[in-house]
């Protein structure tokens, strides 16, 4: 179970299940933003913050959206906005305590290009 949160405190998650690795995805927002994701249904990840918490960010194919907190401006989680399609979502475990993610596996996706992990 991982636990962690924004810089100010005002969105904190909790993956609920174990996980088999964490992921790196190159593409333009995921670079930029500089977040290392951790992925699971929503069922087995609870965000808690208040309404309004976080701001939402919508671009590309517009399947995606990715939470900021709106006080602190941490990248915290994305959402799925198809639900029909996906219940996935992930949390930036860049913002859990490295000792909980040292001995994970991390793998890099290639979601400039090929949508294919590079391992």
């Amino acid at each position: 179970m991982l636990k962690g949160g924004c810089h100010c405190g005002a969105v904190s998650f909790e993956v609920k299940t174990s996980l088999e690795w964490i992921t790196e995805c190159n593409c333009s927002a995921c670079r930029k933003l500089g977040t290392v994701w951790a992925h699971a249904d929503e069922g087995e990840i609870n965000v808690d913050m208040a309404d309004g918490a976080t701001l939402s960010y919508i671009w590309g194919d517009k399947t995606l959206a990715f939470h900021t907190c709106r006080t602190c401006g941490s990248t915290t989680h994305w959402t799925s906005l198809n639900k029909a399609e996906s219940t996935r979502m992930a949390v930036n475990v860049k913002l859990v305590d490295p000792s909980e993610i040292r001995d994970m596996r991390l793998r890099h996706f290639d979601g400039a290009d090929s949508w294919q992990y590079l391992d």
